[in-house]
């Protein structure tokens, strides 16, 4: 970039691009607070906006408080839409200087250098960040990359603006900074010493969020658990709130001690969701990515985990890791399934900038742009992940999101093929109920009535309020009216017409449309004789 010409700085926006509308950015008002503590006489906005906003509309949400300088955190799910968003505040607002950090500007800074930014910070930005802006408001002329410095003092994020500003989103905070780990695919180990935030001020934070208007306060920790006391006191913390918000946390399966899940076995239903990432079963593809996983004490502490049934637990795979192949990652798939997780979630390998794996492994290949997904490697060809992403729509479209789940796990146990091929056979196109219901009702040992019933009671409980298609509706009016009478009986109310339907054994089934598991999502069905 040329020379910036000697100006006075005093305005700066810190613009957070959101994955989602109902994700928030932690590190925005971390930054904007540590501008208002520790800068000299600069005003500080914080503008949230999320991806599938126009460029213009977000453009215009910056240039509306006219800035001198503007801040923005680089992730791979806003990288691709930031070059032209730079382009437009400059060329609304001439001379604008544009300051970037976040892990995609931390790990390519010379790229962005010479295209887009003026400053990139690397690392943490509480204390550099402000120094930054003292620095050019003063006349200096700093270097272009800063190597950011820890910052020993915990910022506090959450003002009353910040708070007032998540309505129903979810909320993020950070009680531990770094890993012990040192997987190739993540930036956050590196093998560094974890550095735990005050307790007591996480205390303090956790009481604050907890009676916000956040729907889900999520642990930003990448090892929730990896300090098993502390754990236990946070979780014991949060379990004692008087609070019906939920709180969501990154572990590792494996180092759950049995203290630890005794008392997660006591915390209220929903109050607790729990991602655990298993990644791989595929013991080489987890020492080829420097993954350190006790895979059978895991599988062990998640069977226990689930069978208290009031946590949500989120399994986490990789498809892509080296030395797996397509039939090594179907059995990492058929033993993440046959866990009953309620929801497995199937990524795929990233090859990110600064990431050991992308330094180290040349024979993959990967896409150019961001997210820098996997294409092809010695292990996988394309047509195997193509295999892949048909079985992840799959999967998002049904087990993800709650539907046909008792059809499913019908036809799996009738026709004995393996999960991975039934949601292959799923996959490809749209997951509606009667694609469905076809896919499976071909499959072998599959009885089409005992089918039929379980697509209705499924489409019951998870499709409050809408009605029902129509190979599902069984036209048997003397028996529908004589199941809604009972229905209503037993639950003390007029219920909607949707609510109650014939099965295909000449039994009835309504739905308690004001009885919700909050661990599953699914609403109450109850078959009648």
């Amino acid at each position: 970039m040329k020379e910036l010409k000697k100006r006075q700085i005093s305005k700066t926006v810190i613009l957070a691009i959101n994955a989602k509308y109902i994700h928030s950015s932690l590190s925005a008002w971390i930054l904007a607070e540590s501008v208002s503590r520790f800068s000299d006489s600069h005003t500080v906005e914080v503008v949230e906006a999320n991806i599938n906003q126009s460029d213009g509309e977000i453009t215009s949400q910056v240039i509306a408080h006219n800035p001198d300088v503007v801040g923005i955190s680089t992730y791979i799910w806003n990288a691709s839409k930031l070059p032209r968003i730079i382009a437009l505040i400059r060329e609304h607002i001439p001379g604008t200087i544009i300051v970037l950090g976040g892990y995609e500007a931390s790990h390519n800074a010379e790229y962005w250098l010479e295209n887009h930014a003026d400053y990139i910070i690397q690392g943490e930005g509480e204390q550099s960040f402000p120094d930054l802006l003292n620095r050019l408001s003063q006349g200096e002329t700093p270097p272009k990359i800063i190597k950011a410095n820890i910052c020993e003092e915990i910022i506090d994020p959450y003002s009353k603006e910040y708070v007032n500003s998540l309505k129903g989103r979810i909320a993020y905070i950070e009680t531990s900074r770094g890993c012990p780990f040192e997987c190739t695919f993540c930036l956050s180990g590196g093998g560094n010493s974890v550095r735990f935030f005050s307790i007591e001020q996480v205390k303090e934070q956790l009481h604050k969020l907890s009676q916000s208007r956040a729907r889900v306060i999520k642990f930003v920790d990448r090892t929730f658990n990896c300090n098993a006391k502390r754990a236990y006191n946070l979780f014991k913390f949060v379990i004692g709130l008087d609070t019906e918000k939920t709180f969501h946390f990154e572990a590792a399966a494996d180092l759950f001690d049995a203290c630890t899940l005794s008392l997660l076995s006591t915390a209220p239903k929903g109050r607790i969701q729990l991602e655990i990432g298993i990644q791989s079963f595929f013991a080489p593809a987890l020492v080829a990515v420097n993954r350190k996983t006790d895979l059978p004490k895991a599988v062990e502490n998640i069977r226990r985990l689930l069978a208290g049934k009031n946590i949500h637990i989120h399994i986490d795979l990789i498809a892509g890791l080296p030395y797996e192949t397509l039939t090594d990652f179907q059995n990492s798939f058929n033993r993440a399934y046959e866990l009953g997780a309620h929801h497995l979630q199937l990524g795929f390998l990233k090859m990110l900038h600064g990431s050991k794996i992308r330094e180290r492994e040349n024979s993959i290949v990967f896409t150019e742009e961001p997210p820098y997904e996997i294409i092809r490697s010695p292990w996988l060809s394309e047509v195997d992940l193509d295999v892949i992403k048909r079985v992840e729509y799959a999967l998002k479209a049904t087990y993800n999101k709650g539907r046909f789940l008792s059809a499913i796990d019908y036809a799996l146990t009738a026709s004995e093929i393996t999960p991975f091929e039934l949601y292959r056979k799923l996959g490809g196109n749209a997951c509606t109920p009667e694609r469905v219901s076809t896919v499976l009702d071909k499959l072998s040992g599959v009885d089409s009535d005992i089918l039929l019933e379980h697509m209705i009671c499924d489409f019951m409980a998870s499709q409050k309020g809408m009605n029902m298609p129509f190979f599902m509706r069984i036209y048997d009016k003397p028996a529908y009216m004589r199941f809604r009478s009972v229905a209503e009986e037993k639950l003390g109310r007029k219920i909607h017409r949707h609510e109650v339907a014939v099965l295909p054994s000449g039994k009835g089934v309504f739905l308690d449309s004001e009885n919700c598991d909050i661990v599953s999502g699914l609403y109450r069905t109850v078959v009648l004789d």
